[in-house]
């Protein structure tokens, strides 16, 4: 069972342990927070857009992709924000979540369309942005990529397609992805483009995902309100529930890697998000610990 570690934020997304703390974006408010198990929590940094996923250079200076200007920013050791890359010209829709490897690679997903203005779904590009900040395409036609992760060998990326029902998998070697393959699929694919449908019908709609040590993926699986560990093949083996509030992220931390943790929320419609402030922190202790990055 979750219990709560903070609430009161706008939109929590993309959380990491590090360090003895969970960071974490709190997109409404412009802020990334730091917060200890304890819940005694700091603002790490202000953005002036809207942040979303987050992680760490090898050298401990934080990456954030900024959502609507598809720029990926840099706290600098003295905590001043500056350009990291800018990721316009090839990113479709807004930035979202953030794998940051411990090489330098970030990969950066997209939504590809508006979705919140209403547009169709299509499929989009993942983002591989050198620790230089030079942009490359790394992978295309992926429906909503979204919360990924790398395998303890650092050759198998793993990448929640939201939109299409299914973990993608890839083999990467020198910052080049390679043999994609379905590591989980959980239905069909979509036959439609209408983003109501798509989450109507979806068994499983999954963002934020982390690795533990057995090899399986926690899911935050946000139209069934719950958080998931799943197999390769797809076998889900264990269910959280959230309660009232829909999981958008997960992540293993705490200093034996056991707690789980899960940002969540009623809601991901922007206006009513940040409006009323009812996401949180929720955690709860598991049995296997995390591996991989993040």
């Amino acid at each position: 069972m979750f219990t709560t570690l903070l609430d009161g934020l706008s939109f929590t997304e993309c959380p990491r342990w590090r360090d003895g703390r969970l960071y974490f974006s709190d997109r409404y408010t412009r802020r990334i927070l730091a917060v200890s198990i304890d819940g005694s929590v700091e603002t790490y940094a202000h953005t002036d857009g809207l942040p979303a996923g987050i992680g760490f250079l090898p050298d401990g200076r934080l990456l954030i992709s900024s959502m609507l200007d598809r720029k990926v920013l840099r706290r600098e050791h003295d905590g001043a924000i500056v350009e990291h890359a800018d990721l316009s010209a090839l990113a479709a829709g807004h930035l979202n979540d953030m794998l940051v490897d411990d090489e330098g690679y970030a990969w950066v997903g997209n939504f590809g369309f508006d979705l919140f203005g209403g547009e169709p779904a299509c499929s989009t590009a993942l983002i591989r942005v050198a620790s230089d900040g030079t942009p490359a395409i790394a992978a295309c036609d992926l429906a909503f990529p979204n919360g990924t992760v790398l395998t303890p060998d650092r050759r198998t990326l793993i990448i929640a397609e939201t939109m299409a029902n299914r973990l993608t998998a890839f083999t990467v070697s020198n910052g080049a992805l390679s043999r994609r393959r379905t590591w989980a699929a959980f239905g069909d694919p979509p036959a439609t483009t209408d983003v109501d449908t798509i989450l109507e019908e979806a068994a499983v709609a999954p963002d934020g995902i982390c690795l533990d040590a057995e090899g399986a993926v926690w899911v935050a699986d946000v139209l069934n309100r719950r958080v998931i560990r799943v197999t390769e093949g797809g076998v889900i083996v264990q269910e959280l529930k959230t309660g009232g509030l829909c999981a958008f992220a997960c992540m293993l931390g705490g200093d034996d890697g056991r707690t789980l943790f899960a940002c969540a929320a009623p809601t991901f419609d922007e206006t009513e998000a940040a409006a009323h402030h009812r996401s949180s922190i929720l955690m709860t202790r598991i049995e296997v610990p995390h591996a991989g990055l993040p």
